[in-house]
């Protein structure tokens, strides 16, 4: 074969090679943007210590596990509740290590191993239904997103409600001062416990789980709960007494997730996600506002010697929150860094402004056709 030949076909065969080789690359290529492109299925454990429903939180909960496969298919939501994976300083613990997903946690619950949660709780702070909404503006509030995900390595999500009616079930009323002293009773936080001690309660916090137990063997005499959780130990405790937002107990959930598992999932995987979790929280607010309104009509009282629920009066609530005065606030400035007290200051003032700003009667929530949820809530 002629020499000179050779040449060109080495340096064909080296071009063909080549252009095989980079349509090989490309096509990879092609296919890593194409994955990118769509959501990766996750299997994800997810927990609370509130009860199952019809706690509305719960039945939110419950959607988000219906919707995600839809959203990502091949997914699945582990939906824990009423504390049974982990309680509230242990989900913390747990996210922070990477060894938990996510979590619907409520606030306060966490100021055992972050004390500065406890500068967005408390009682007479957020007294409205359209102020609680908008905590997230609050700067309070954004300083913890900061500071959960620079310091803790948590990324909060959203901001889910506490039922507007939180209040405290017994085996009797519990309105008057007077009604408070010598009984122990369930709270959610130590933050609620200083003002039932202002009372003269023996406040004992409890995860939920544990309460209708305690209840039975007489433990405890009554609980600070929500509307919704009242509703799953109503035949225990017949009584339930609320004052509205704010009036018992301000606290609210943020809803949560790892970093270290978030970091892990694909761009789109993220914003399928977040799309999912804003869609869920929008569905809780309005399932935290109708069961609410839909229990007050059927188990609604207007006498207070009656069992059933009896929304307290603003005289009746303005005695309360009297006897209680500053002890919610003078606890957490004696429980919290003092680098942690000028934001509780801030938060009490900015909480006030947004009461007066957006009255009882003017947010969006107050005006939810509850008709629309009637499949999901069932008022046993």
């Amino acid at each position: 074969m002629d020499p000179k030949r050779k040449r060109p076909l080495c340096m064909r065969i080296a071009v063909a090679m080549l252009v095989v080789a980079l349509a090989t690359i490309w096509g990879a290529t092609d296919r890593i943007a194409y994955a990118q492109d769509k959501p990766q299925r996750v299997i994800m454990r997810f927990a609370a210590d509130f009860p199952p429903p019809p706690h509305p939180a719960a039945i939110a909960k419950k959607y988000f596990a219906e919707r995600l496969p839809q959203v990502i298919p091949g997914s699945q939501a582990r939906i824990y509740y009423a504390g049974a994976l982990y309680t509230i300083p242990e989900a913390f613990e747990a996210m922070r290590q990477g060894n938990l997903e996510m979590s619907w946690m409520q606030i306060g619950k966490a100021a055992p191993v972050e004390p500065w949660m406890m500068a967005v709780v408390g009682p007479g702070v957020l007294t409205t239904v359209g102020a609680v909404e908008n905590i997230e503006k609050t700067q309070t509030f954004q300083m913890l997103v900061d500071r959960l995900e620079t310091v803790h390595g948590i990324n909060v999500l959203g901001a889910g409600h506490m039922s507007f009616g939180m209040g405290v079930g017994g085996k009797k009323r519990y309105l008057k001062p007077d009604d408070f002293v010598g009984r122990k009773l369930r709270t959610m936080s130590p933050i609620e416990n200083a003002s039932f001690e202002a009372l003269k309660a023996s406040p004992v916090v409890m995860a939920w789980g544990e309460c209708p137990s305690a209840l039975q063997s007489g433990v405890i005499d009554g609980v600070m709960t929500s509307i919704g959780g009242w509703l799953s130990v109503r035949d225990q405790i017949p009584f339930y007494t609320t004052g509205g937002a704010g009036a018992f107990v301000g606290d609210y959930y943020m809803v949560s997730a790892s970093r270290r598992w978030w970091e892990k999932l694909s761009p789109a995987t993220q914003d399928a996600l977040e799309k999912l979790i804003m869609e869920t929280i929008q569905v809780q607010k309005e399932l935290n506002w109708c069961v609410d309104k839909l229990t007050y009509e059927k188990y609604g009282t207007k006498d207070p010697s009656k069992p059933g629920v009896y929304w307290m009066t603003p005289e009746e609530v303005s005695v309360l929150t009297a006897a209680v005065g500053d002890a919610p606030a003078n606890f957490v400035k004696s429980k919290s860094p003092k680098v942690v007290h000028p934001w509780l200051d801030l938060f009490i003032k900015e909480g006030r402004e947004l009461s007066k700003k957006i009255p009882s009667g003017t947010s969006w929530i107050e005006k939810v056709d509850c008709s629309k949820h009637a499949p999901r809530i069932v008022i046993r």
